[in-house]
């Protein structure tokens, strides 16, 4: 049997997502933008998948943008916000554990002229709010971080976050990444007073090129993406309605019977977690004195004394388990990842360390392979690797 434990690099959309993207792009498939009736149906599924999204989130439809994903939300929230308030300061805030989406926006930040600060976190890859605290200045701008690690699952505390970097300076924009949240936790913006939030639909069971961005009513933003005005100006360029339609599936569908699905990822996270610590030479990161429920649902970052992770992660593969090295949007740089690195990984265990992750869609047989098909490849590596 095959086992696929890559789910925060992407999900297998939803039966009923394929069902209605087929049904726009092959009988739906007007232009939004066109004022005859299949423009106007067309027009109809963008208006509906903002009015699931923003249901979700209990805000205004007018507070959603629709995106191409999680990278093109983060650029425009990011920049965005850079160009729209020059005036306000020139200092922004991050931490060192961002996606590469974040990092990548903060260095063009920089050769803007503005002055980036990459805050440390613990042993666990948690901001603590003192340092956040100290950092936030009188012009500071923008302050952002994800709710959720891509690599390793830490959750940050927003609510706690936001309240001392706006009790510092009442002025700051906050934008938190919850790229790797929605979807696993029920998010109000207005009761954490979040201002910016991006998110990717293929990490929910929708289609890959889907995506949006929260822009509390009030922030000031500037497009990125000029011409045609679609979407209040701030994001030009025709929709694309099968991938919005499938993303506002995936929102509904994603959020039913939601309790009862979090709390069986939690019940695979730790059956996964159980057999792996079991195993001589394997620890798990980012767990340090938590309880289980202090971590994502859905990921676990595993470390294999003495293997190289791209040799497990094939060896694995030969098995039909699909698992990742780090983050699947910069696996093209080998470089090791500094998520580890901020959290304090020995060296040793850098280029040793694997990603687990689930889906609503996973089940117990999967996990079971995975840990029997470990268990087989890790001794016969471990012998290799002495010879």
């Amino acid at each position: 049997m095959e086992a696929y434990l890559d789910n925060a690099a992407t999900t297998r959309v939803f039966p009923e997502v394929r069902d209605i993207m087929l049904q726009v792009m092959e009988k739906d498939f007007g232009n939004p933008s066109s004022r005859h009736t299949k423009g106007i149906e067309a027009e109809g599924y963008v208006t509906k998948a903002v009015q699931q999204i923003a249901g979700t989130l209990k805000c205004q439809p007018k507070e959603i943008i629709l995106t191409s994903g999680g990278t093109e939300s983060n650029n425009m929230a990011l920049i965005g916000t850079a160009l729209a308030n020059q005036r306000a300061g020139k200092h922004v805030i991050t931490t060192r554990i961002e996606h590469a989406s974040i990092h990548e926006p903060f260095g063009r930040l920089e050769q803007m002229g503005y002055e980036a600060q990459y805050l440390p976190v613990d042993h666990n890859g948690h901001l603590q709010p003192e340092v956040l605290e100290e950092a936030v200045r009188e012009d500071t701008l923008l302050v952002s971080v994800m709710m959720v690690n891509n690599e390793m699952g830490a959750v940050e505390d927003i609510k706690k976050l936001v309240a001392v970097a706006k009790q510092k300076n009442p002025n700051v924009i906050f934008h938190v990444d919850a790229i790797q949240a929605y979807g696993k936790y029920k998010i109000v913006p207005k009761r954490l007073g979040i201002d910016l939030m991006s998110v990717s639909g293929h990490k929910i069971h929708g289609p890959k090129g889907s995506g949006f961005l929260y822009v509390r009513d009030g922030v000031k933003i500037s497009p990125i993406i000029l011409g045609g005005g679609q979407q209040r100006g701030m994001r030009s360029g025709t929709e694309n309605v099968p991938a919005i339609a499938g993303l506002g599936e995936a929102v509904r569908l994603i959020y039913q019977q939601h309790s009862e699905k979090v709390e069986r990822l939690y019940a695979l996270k730790q059956r996964l977690i159980d057999g792996l610590t079991a195993m001589e030479g394997v620890s798990i990161n980012g767990i340090n004195g938590l309880s289980l429920t202090e971590t994502a649902p859905h990921i676990v970052s595993a470390s294999f004394d003495g293997i190289k992770s791209e040799v497990m992660l094939h060896a694995l593969a030969q098995e039909g388990v699909y698992v990742s090295s780090g983050s699947a949007c910069s696996s093209n740089h080998p470089d090791l990842s500094g998520t580890l690195k901020a959290i304090g990984v020995e060296d040793r265990l850098l280029d040793s360390t694997l990603r687990f992750s689930f889906s609503v869609l996973s089940t117990e047989e999967e996990v079971d392979h995975a840990l029997e098909a470990v268990a087989k490849v890790l001794p016969q590596l471990r012998r290799f690797v002495k010879k």
